[in-house]
């Protein structure tokens, strides 16, 4: 019965469509830099201050924010083939040039031209999925390129950590090759002669020639950004808490990060699978940014405790398994050939800028007002989002 239900759940994807969430996960896997790049700067050998590392940490999400935008651009331009090639690639070579800069100014420099770089790869393989795939099944794609992305992070947080009590620098070699790896790989399985044929009838149509003069979309961008910054408060700001605050281990709290990706992984998919084509995708979003919002608030109403912390884990991975998959159907379903990069290079964006803004202010917020006050207010902005997406839902 088990297999069965996994069995439905995975099948009818293009092969295509695998190969695709398999770069993915070899890309993801050496995504190790990011998560330790503020204890490497601030390390004796390195000698820069938390104020420096900082600056850096906001170099990199400057950069993200540019690289959707040139990533978008450029896919509509010259394709999603090519984009995906050369990012991969030279996000590959820029890591391992980052590893080598010693100097403050050349550190920024290149943390900005690598995120820049890395970041142009989303909105090309955003685009890429969509034409590896069929109406039926497009958010189930999408969904198990989320779920190769939570494998790589978690692999790549792992090895990441192992491979830094060695050798800091083995990081930035280990996750530049994984991305040439990734390059090469995609002209093995994918090469572009094998592309689906672009002149081929479309089955999605536009409801604007520009996504920029589309105000849904830029409506939608919007409730991204505010649910987007608060979901970011899972990496960081609630770790300090649950550190400070309560007192949790590392070992636990690296623990309920564990829980979210082996949730994620085990039934995902299968939610999809049932849910997908029965109501339309905002109905699902509006519900899941609910549910997220809920989890916030726990921390507040509730005494936390090893238990709740576990349980408001669950909660607001379930937000989340009910939001973003459907979230890509969205901006899928008003674009079309000539204008997909940009959809996709505004959605890269819009979550390049929570990435960069949600924790910065999150953590202002903490140090002048509390904890409790955060979580207020992350519960209070989430429950607005959700509201946002029910309004677009109506209309």
């Amino acid at each position: 019965m088990i297999f069965t239900l996994y069995r439905n759940a995975y099948s009818g994807l293009s092969s295509s469509t695998w190969w695709l969430s398999l770069i993915m996960l070899i890309n993801r896997s050496g995504t190790m830099v990011v998560p330790f790049m503020m204890i490497y700067l601030i390390r004796p050998e390195m000698g820069f201050t938390i104020g420096e590392a900082g600056l850096v940490i906001a170099f990199f999400g400057l950069g993200a924010i540019a690289g959707g935008f040139l990533g978008g651009k450029l896919t509509d331009r010259i394709g999603f083939y090519p984009v995906q090639f050369i990012t991969l690639t030279g996000g590959g070579l820029l890591f391992i040039l980052l590893g080598q800069m010693k100097s403050y100014n050349s550190i920024c420099v290149f943390t900005f031209l690598l995120s820049l770089v890395n970041e142009a790869f989303r909105p090309a393989n955003s685009t890429a999925i969509v034409y590896y795939s069929a109406d039926n099944n497009r958010t189930r794609s999408y969904a198990l390129n989320r779920l190769a992305i939570n494998l790589g992070w978690a692999v790549g947080s792992a090895v990441g950590g192992f491979l830094a009590s060695i050798n800091y620098e083995l990081l930035f070699w280990v996750d530049g090759i994984t991305n040439i790896m990734a390059a090469l790989l995609m002209l093995v399985v994918l090469p572009a002669a094998k592309r689906l044929n672009l002149n081929q009838p479309k089955r999605i149509v536009a409801t604007s020639t520009s996504a920029y003069r589309d105000k849904k979309f830029l409506l939608f961008i919007f409730l991204t950004i505010l649910f987007a910054g608060c979901f970011f408060q899972m990496f960081n700001n609630i770790n300090a808490y649950y550190k400070i605050e309560l007192g949790f281990t590392e070992r636990f709290i690296g623990l309920l990060g564990a829980v979210n990706g082996i949730i994620i992984v085990l039934v995902e998919m299968i939610l999809i699978f049932h849910l997908e084509g029965k109501r339309t995708t905002t109905w699902y979003i509006g519900r899941g940014v609910f549910l997220c919002g809920l989890a916030f608030l726990m921390l507040n109403i509730f005494p936390m405790n090893h238990q709740m912390a576990i349980l408001m884990m669950v909660l607001i991975t379930f937000g989340e398994m009910l939001s973003m998959p459907f979230m890509n159907s969205f901006w899928i379903s008003r674009t079309a050939e000539h204008n997909r990069g940009q959809y996709a290079g505004l959605y890269t964006i819009a979550w390049s800028i929570a990435q960069t803004c949600g924790p910065l202010f999150g953590s202002q917020i903490a140090q002048t007002a509390g904890f409790s006050v955060l979580w207020w207010i992350v519960a209070a902005v989430c429950m607005i989002a959700g509201g946002g997406f029910l309004l677009l839902n109506r209309s």
